[in-house]
């Protein structure tokens, strides 16, 4: 059977050449014609997947949310699967940085990330939160994971430690101190999540909020 001239469309595929034009490019490089030019086709074929940048945000926040497990939210449930929960949320954002912004003022209409946001409140319903409780607890986890997976912490500092202390001591004493393991440094950024992921399940705890 002959092969189809023109290149096969998807949602999907079209959202996997949207992702990987944001990787290499950045958002200003984001346009249809763009991505269609990239995809090999005309831009009128792409409306017949996607109905608008809008749409093609959601489609791309569709493979990413695809990559979230929301399996540790019921087992085992909890303060532990939530804890889960978010470091898988956290790593899979650490790959895709460059979406962070975009969702951040998109709004929320895929039902594949309302299904997440679903699962966490009744997460946190289940560990004892209120309606209203849950959805302050829920933000918080977001803001935590979005805010990490964008800036991270030890990115801002290219020195070694020592170099800081004529002028910032206590900052050198500090990167110093984290660093004292091999490896350390490096690992500060998630030992400083998990720490903000802690703090907000024990006020959970001693508050009931």
């Amino acid at each position: 059977m002959p092969r189809p001239s023109q290149t096969l469309l998807s949602r999907a595929i079209i959202a996997r050449a949207a992702l990987e034009l944001l990787e290499e490019q950045g958002v200003e490089a984001l346009k249809m014609r763009t991505l269609a030019e990239r995809l090999g086709v005309k831009g009128a074929s792409l409306y017949h997947h996607v109905r608008s940048k809008d749409d093609l945000l959601d489609a791309a926040s569709e493979l990413i949310n695809d990559e979230i497990a929301l399996g540790p939210l019921t087992d085992p449930g909890g303060p532990t699967g939530i804890t889960a929960y978010a470091h898988g949320y956290r790593r899979v954002y650490l790959r895709y940085p460059y979406m962070i912004p975009l969702v951040a003022r998109h709004r929320v209409t895929s039902a594949k990330a309302l299904r997440g946001y679903d699962a966490l409140l009744d997460a946190l319903v289940k560990t004892g939160c209120t309606p209203a409780g849950a959805a302050e607890a829920a933000a918080a986890i977001d803001n935590l994971v979005l805010g990490s997976a964008l800036e991270t912490f030890t990115a801002g500092f290219h020195r070694p430690p020592a170099a800081y202390r004529p002028d910032f001591p206590t900052l050198a004493d500090a990167l110093t101190a984290a660093d004292a393991a091999p490896g350390a440094l490096a690992g500060l950024d998630t030992r400083g999540f998990d720490l903000g992921l802690r703090l907000i399940l024990a006020g959970i705890g001693r508050h009931g909020v």
